[in-house]
């Protein structure tokens, strides 16, 4: 694995613990298969010390992993590919206008 490719698995060893989210490799356990979580070090309120939370935990329920539970590691990507190219919005239909309606009821 290359620790410098934005787009490769890394060892935990190297992840940021300053509170960045990243993308994580969630070793399968009894409650559940393996998985990737989005994550980021901290400090939760029923812990003393940091420790990998899920970022979709509410304050009340926490999804927190132990260090051995978390496998590997990639940042999140910075940017998503533009989905409308103009290839694309050329061949897309032509939305009503002045309140028309196309089978529907305009709700």
């Amino acid at each position: 694995m290359s620790e410098t490719s934005t787009d490769q698995w890394r060892k935990m060893a190297s992840a940021p613990k300053d509170g960045t989210r990243i993308l994580a490799v969630i070793r399968g356990t009894e409650q559940g298969p393996a998985d990737v979580d989005v994550v980021r070090w901290t400090r939760h309120k029923r812990d003393a010390d940091p420790c990998w939370v899920s970022t979709d935990s509410s304050a009340d329920c926490a999804i927190v992993y132990e260090d051995w539970e978390v496998a590997f590691w990639m940042p999140l990507p910075s940017s998503i590919a533009p989905v409308r190219t103009p290839g694309l919005a050329a061949q897309l239909p032509e939305f009503p206008r002045d309140g028309q309606e196309i089978g529907g009821s305009g709700i």
